[in-house]
């Protein structure tokens, strides 16, 4: 995958006029997971301004039950806690990790920051084992810097 296509790709889908802010969110997860052969799931969680829990968002691929995430609990619960991006390369070596489905095998959350409070997460999972490298995080900071410009 060309990062710098991908990136040029996000900022047009994000950018577009007349088209709700979950419209784009929705064609954003579409595009990384058709384009990015190991983003199996892709998904927005974001956080309740009165609560400590997450609320799953747009989304693309298979349904998940977790729809609500306490801050945390999971992977996605944990960056809700620190802020910061967390890549895991095997779930399976992860005592806090909330299983959305038996096939994946590694996962990324970045965290989404306005004004400076972490307001949400660009969640991915895949079905391969250590599937997110320097170039994935990367990419998905500057995917979650853009996403921030839409709240």
């Amino acid at each position: 995958m060309n990062y710098e296509e991908a990136e040029l790709i996000t900022q047009k889908i994000l950018r577009k006029e007349g088209v709700s802010r979950d419209e784009k969110l929705q064609e954003l997860c579409e595009y990384m997971e058709i384009e990015f052969s190991l983003y199996d799931w892709v998904g927005f969680y974001f956080a309740a301004e009165s609560d400590t829990v997450l609320y799953l968002g747009p989304f693309a691929g298979e349904p998940t039950d977790h729809t609500v995430i306490p801050f945390g609990k999971g992977i996605c619960g944990q960056v809700a806690v620190s802020g910061k991006t967390f890549v895991v390369d095997d779930v399976n070596a992860q005592d806090n990790y909330i299983a959305c489905s038996i096939d994946v095998r590694s996962e990324i959350v970045v965290p989404i920051f306005v004004n400076g409070k972490n307001i949400g997460q660009i969640d991915i999972d895949s079905h391969t084992a250590e599937a997110f490298g320097d170039e994935d995080v990367l990419f998905l900071e500057k995917v979650a810097e853009e996403v921030a410009l839409l709240f």
